[in-house]
């Protein structure tokens, strides 16, 4: 018989998402073109993620908050980074948030 998902795993994802801002960047990374229209790419946005400094300015919070946001939604394995020259570039990570979705619906 298969084990179900780790339960401290679900809980560091609720817990990283329990933040509003958190939650929200992950909202905005899901259709980064649409939502972050308005900053000049450094990078393919869709294969390589958002600029962390273009997600700070749309939250209009600290670089080391955002950071702090970024670095919990990584732990979490919601997002990955990739670094290009001095820049951090973030996206979602959509085959890990599915396997979550499957596991959240077979653990309550």
């Amino acid at each position: 018989m298969p084990e179900g998902p780790d339960p401290q795993d679900l809980v560091e994802v609720f817990k990283a998402l329990a933040n509003p801002a958190r939650l929200q960047i992950m909202a905005w990374l899901k259709d980064p073109e649409a939502h972050f229209e308005a900053y000049q790419p450094i990078a393919d946005r869709r294969s390589v993620g958002v600029c962390v400094t273009h997600i700070q300015a749309k939250l209009g919070l600290a670089q080391s908050t955002v950071s702090s946001y970024m670095g919990t939604l990584e732990r979490a394995g919601l997002v990955r980074p990739t670094r290009i020259g001095k820049w951090t570039h973030y996206r979602r990570d959509e085959e890990r948030l599915a396997r979550l979705a499957r596991e959240i619906g077979t653990a309550l």
